[in-house]
């Protein structure tokens, strides 16, 4: 059995949870409680469980008994334990309310094929049943969720390196860090190339990040620790006074959340020179200035980013002078849970000073003249190989790519700093500016009825003559 046929297992258990109007998102919550345990007896860690609440204790219950326990069991470990069991289950609640789903869940889950599980993967299954979840419409999860495909080609692009500290401030279920440290391992023989500290370094310090929503920073947690990894993942809000000791990164890689902060309040950090009630605005001032020199990102943001006027483009300036912005990727429409959300990634390098490190910026048009994305027609990677090769060109005016167009500093001042460019002519939509001008066609028009009169004219006089012969 296959991780992608455990999965499809794992999600139609969710069926069994209808009845006890649990969500999708609470399914998997609730799925990650019970999970946790199984995984740590399919591999051998038990040890960290305290022996009266492990797998074959819960597995060994059933009917009011088994609820009564499961409920102690998730209190116990989130109060009493410590690490990332206490972090996993800290205020964790059941919202089943039947016995019998709870038995069937539990019957359910020890009866898989975890012998093929661990060969393929633990992390790789749980991450396939988190992209299950987000693309489920219903769940709302797709905006704790960075399509897989997008991640990897930014990975790839940014090349992360063993000994750097990585970062995501806005990392959802920690898939863009969980992609950063698989890259390290692949160029590193699984680390087994680096010093046993360099190796302990990777594990625990390398890959870190923020996640504002408790649920989602329970799916983060587990992620990371079933792709070995035990860096430190803030539970809190980046925007407020938390994101401050967040700081001196060698990359950034991130999709923070769109929309605005609630009720329209500005960001609660006294650090953000412009700080506004956009939180993609605010979420940039922090990419930026949480970059030691040197540094660089690959960031994910919304296109009013580009183009919001006031402090807006106060942000835009102040950023340029800070960074080198050498590359926008406008992406294709419907890639993400929100359809109508037109997103860009933005590619930049902290410069060793404050000033005058943009000199000009390329644009890839990956949005206009494009398929529809979406559940029937997904996003591959074949759709970012001309990007790929475009984005690596030693010579990018060589390219003679129309997709990749580039803009000096000084077009876009004149623009009033509007990052809203590169965007191709739309084979969809009328040139108007090519269309004739209508009074000219007018003209024209009453010309050509002149002369047809005049022909008409000619010939009825022809025809008058001969009766008159």
């Amino acid at each position: 059995m296959t991780n992608q046929e455990i999965v499809s297992k794992l999600w139609n258990l969710c069926n069994v949870l209808r009845d006890d109007g649990i969500t999708y998102h609470q399914y998997v919550t609730e799925l990650t409680y019970i999970l946790f345990l199984k995984m740590a007896k399919e591999t051998g860690t038990e040890d960290k469980i305290p022996a009266d609440y492990r797998w074959d204790v819960l597995a060994s219950k059933s009917g009011i008994e088994l609820k009564k326990f499961y409920k102690t069991l998730l209190a116990h470990l989130g109060e009493n334990c410590t690490g990332r069991i206490r972090e996993i289950y800290q205020g964790a609640v059941t919202n089943i309310e039947e016995p019998k789903n709870l038995e069937k869940i539990i019957s359910s889950i020890n009866a898989l094929d975890w012998y093929s599980a661990r060969e393929e993967g633990l992390g790789n299954l749980y991450e396939g049943l988190l992209e299950k979840n987000a693309n489920e419409k219903k769940s709302g999860a797709g905006q704790y969720f960075t399509p897989r495909v997008l991640i990897d080609v930014i990975v790839r692009l940014m090349k992360p390196k063993a000994g750097e500290l990585c970062n995501d401030p806005a990392c959802g279920t920690f898939g863009f860090m969980i992609a950063a440290a698989q890259y390290v391992r692949n160029h590193t023989d699984d680390f087994f190339d680096l010093s046993p500290t360099e190796q302990i370094f990777q594990m625990t310090k390398a890959f870190t990040g923020c996640e504002l929503v408790h649920d989602t920073h329970r799916l983060a947690l587990m992620n990371a620790m079933l792709h070995g990894l035990d860096g430190r993942i803030i539970f809190g809000d980046t925007l407020s006074e938390v994101g401050k000791s967040m700081k001196n990164f060698d990359l950034i890689l991130s999709n923070p959340p769109f929309g605005t902060k609630k009720g329209g309040e500005r960001a609660t950090r006294d650090d953000l020179t412009f700080p506004t009630s956009n939180k993609q605005l605010n979420f940039l001032q922090h990419f930026y200035r949480s970059l030691k020199s040197g540094g660089r990102a690959a960031v994910v943001l919304p296109d009013n980013v580009l183009f919001a006027d006031g402090d807006g483009e106060r942000i835009r300036v102040d950023f340029m002078n800070k960074c080198n912005l050498h590359t926008v990727l406008r992406l294709p429409t419907g890639i993400f849970y929100a359809k109508g959300v037109k997103t860009n990634v933005l590619f930049f390098t902290r410069g060793m000073t404050d000033n005058d490190n943009t000199s000009e910026v390329w644009f890839y048009d990956l949005r206009t003249n494009m398929p529809s994305f979406g559940v029937t027609n997904p996003l591959r990677r074949e759709h970012f190989l001309a990007f790929e090769r475009a984005f690596e060109a030693d010579d990018r005016r060589a390219t003679h790519d129309e997709r990749f167009n580039v803009f000096t500093r000084e077009q876009i001042a004149e623009k009033k700093n509007s990052l809203d460019l590169g965007l191709i002519r739309d084979d969809s939509l009328v040139d108007y500016d090519e269309l004739p001008d209508p009074i000219e066609l007018g003209e024209e028009a009453i010309d050509n009825l002149q002369e047809a009169t005049d022909l008409l004219q000619g010939v009825v006089n022809k025809l008058r003559a001969l009766e008159v012969r």
